[in-house]
């Protein structure tokens, strides 16, 4: 599985992103409420960019903050509130095609 996942990575195109204000204050309203504590500002600013730049799905190996369904729920919750899309976040293995 772990090779499989190597080489499905080497056909994903990457884009590079500034961090603008709106992604920045997305996360503070994510602090706001408490998703994540002070030390994982860095997985909100994740979730914020994600939301901002409104992609199809965020896929994370972060059981804790990112690929938690409290979290997503929460998370989700903020983006509806402050217009944004809901976000869909999955695990790698929910992504792959299996041919």
């Amino acid at each position: 599985m772990k090779n499989v996942l190597k080489e499905n990575l080497k056909t994903i195109e990457l884009e590079e992103h500034d961090v603008t204000e709106e992604m920045l204050e997305l996360t503070e309203k994510y602090m706001d409420e408490k998703i994540v504590n002070e030390n994982y500002r860095s997985d909100a600013l994740h979730i914020a960019v994600a939301t901002v730049l409104g992609v199809d799905v965020l896929v994370s190996w972060n059981f804790k903050h990112i690929v938690n369904l409290d979290k997503i729920r929460l998370f989700n919750s903020v983006n509806m509130r402050e217009g944004y899309n809901i976000l869909e976040i999955r695990t790698p293995q929910e992504v792959i095609r299996n041919e």
